[in-house]
């Protein structure tokens, strides 16, 4: 028998009456009764109540203990009476009579309460982190991310996948995010970068003749912090499989997913089977390539009706003439709603920074015409092909962009999730999750007016490999594909480009030579070079995983020791600053700012 307990404090239930318990613990709560003293326990295990008679000789010195001191107590078990049963916690039926106790640890003041989930700046929360585990929601967050990997792990397995573990110390790719780059002793002058990703090494294990991998892993990227991805690491479940299409990329990933989150939330999946939506439709219906298809708020594109002589709404058509576009979403049944609902639409949008979005509801006397700011621009006629083009009936809300394709992407995709919201049209008890596909290879750099990859440079285009028209680039699809759940991408994936011949050319249409591939990826190069098989993978995100299930929305919820938003680890000091013989060993100098 351990010294320290018979029992956690989640296990004594009524088979326990009337014999003696040793449990240890944290003290979460105190409560004075005068006569009587009640003590809660906590452990990772649950919460077990312990109760002191004044007449007891340790009933003073308990007393003054102050919370989150930890003690072990020795008692015997009793039932409560029926009025003071706690059905919310699993040892609420019984208590422990405190016969004698030991205190194993003593705490100094404490800088934030642990008993309860009370909002606490980020500061404080992160400065004593191991404080913060302590509290309910946060340690049961963790607790589900420890459950969900090994589910997963398990899961995995079961599908004849291979669990590898691939470098962390690996070289600086040109291709992604800023690296986070280690200085190398033994070869001076020289860095490793930390891996943004295992995307080259698991192309290689394929490469290296294994069939099915998999890998918890870690990835470092040295960008700005999000609130769904920690500044610095963050983890994902790295997929690679040979000789599959996409179709089975995606079956394995199905089955998996759908596992995963019937096993760890009772939200209804609302079709098991993803749906698969283009990346161009995305865009179109969605505004984004993230669509939340909770949202039954569809988006159309209506540039060709400002065309028309019986529409009058000349900033529009001006702008139409002049290469914009005019795109629209329906805000359904909003008859009943008053002018300052509209017009908070429209502030907001320009909050946004956009230049406000113009509205009208359809109603109908004598005929059909448009109530609010820009209603009377359109004739009858005209509205009727609003309204067919839209899906839209009387009593409904037209709101409208007009300016560049991205500028009115961007503020619709912000406003169908904030009327989605707003109208209460989203179901947050649903996980709806669909697969966004052929992305284009490539895309036009705004700025500097060049080609470039859209996704990720090794996907393999469609179409004849062996016949591939490259005369137009910016028409060429690729086997990419994110999954989306809940307007969250957890993961990007792509078939790869095994064929080192057509990989030179995909590369020189984005201004890479020969040399430069060779030079930049020359692992990669050289490996497909020595037979490759045909090979595809994906790396859903973890940490989005995890959110999506505790229902919470920023990442710091979810992960044991997370930065701050400058990407500081606030309890443990880092970043720091080294001594100078670490700085001489490693053939550095730090070059002060003036």
């Amino acid at each position: 028998m351990s010294k320290y307990r018979t029992h956690t404090c989640g296990e004594l239930n009524l088979d326990n009456k009337g014999k003696n318990a040793l449990i240890s613990g944290w003290i979460n709560k105190k409560r004075d009764h005068g006569n009587l003293l009640f003590i809660d326990l906590r452990d990772n295990y649950g919460l077990t109540q312990c109760v002191i008679d004044k007449s007891s000789a340790k009933f003073k010195e308990l007393e003054k203990l102050p919370l989150e001191t930890v003690i072990k107590i020795k008692g015997k078990v009793i039932v409560r009476s029926k009025e003071t049963i706690n059905t919310n916690i699993l040892t609420g039926e019984v208590e422990v009579s405190i016969e004698d106790f030991e205190i194993l640890g003593r705490t100094k003041e404490l800088p934030m309460p642990v008993f309860s989930d009370q909002e606490y700046s980020e500061e404080i929360r992160l400065k004593y982190r191991f404080l913060d585990l302590r509290r309910k929601k946060i340690h049961q967050n963790i607790i589900l991310r420890s459950k969900v990997i090994s589910f997963i792990r398990s899961e995995m397995q079961k599908l004849g996948f291979l669990e590898f573990q691939t470098p962390i110390l690996t070289s600086s790719s040109p291709e992604g995010a800023r690296d986070f780059l280690v200085p190398s002793r033994l070869n001076p002058g020289k860095f490793y970068a930390l891996p943004q990703a295992p995307q080259q090494f698991k192309q290689l294990i394929m490469v290296s003749g294994f069939d099915k991998y998999f890998q918890i892993a870690p990835c470092f990227r040295d960008e700005d912090a999000r609130a769904d991805r920690s500044p610095g690491e963050f983890y994902q479940l790295d997929i690679e499989m040979s000789f599959v299409e996409q179709e089975e990329v995606f079956q394995v990933v199905e089955e998996l997913l759908v596992k995963v989150f019937k096993k760890f939330s009772d939200k209804k999946i609302l079709s098991e089977k993803f749906p698969r939506i283009s990346y161009s439709d995305a865009m179109l219906k969605y505004g984004s390539d993230k669509p939340d298809l909770r949202n039954p708020i569809i988006i159309s594109d209506i540039t060709e009706i400002f065309k028309r002589d019986d529409v009058k709404f000349e900033i529009f058509k001006k702008l139409v003439k002049s290469g914009s576009i005019v795109r629209g979403l329906v805000a359904k049944d909003t008859k009943d709603k008053t002018r300052s609902f509209f017009d908070g639409i429209d502030k907001w949008a320009k909050d946004q920074g956009s230049s406000g979005l113009a509205y009208f509801t359809l109603e109908k006397n004598q005929k059909i015409s448009g109530k609010g700011p820009v209603g009377k621009f359109f004739s009858e006629d005209a509205l009727k092909e609003i309204m067919k083009e839209m899906d839209a009936k009387i009593g409904d809300t037209i709101f409208l962009s007009c300016g560049q394709k991205e500028n009115v992407e961007n503020i619709l995709a912000l406003a169908r999730e904030k009327i989605g919201n707003e109208l209460k049209l989203i179901d947050k008890k649903i996980f709806s999750f669909c697969w966004v596909v052929n992305y284009p290879m490539f895309e036009l750099d705004a700025n500097s007016k060049k080609i470039k990859f859209s996704h990720n440079p090794f996907s393999m285009p469609q179409g004849n490999v062996n016949n591939l028209d490259l005369s137009n680039p910016l028409n060429l699809k690729a086997y990419q594909y994110d999954i989306v759940c809940n307007g969250v991408e957890l993961s990007s994936g792509a078939i790869r480009n095994h064929i080192p011949e057509l990989m030179y050319k995909l590369f020189d249409i984005a201004g890479y030579s020969k040399k430069d591939v060779d030079e930049k990826f020359s692992g990669m190069i050289n490996a497909l070079s020595y037979g490759a098989p045909p090979h595809g993978g994906i790396a859903p995100g973890i940490d989005r995983i995890i959110m999506l299930l505790a229902d919470e929305k920023n990442i710091r919820e979810i992960t044991m020791f997370p930065m701050n938003q400058n990407a500081q680890d606030l309890m443990m000091n880092a970043p720091s600053n080294i001594e100078e013989n670490q700085l001489k060993e490693l053939n550095l100098s730090i070059k002060k700012k003036d």
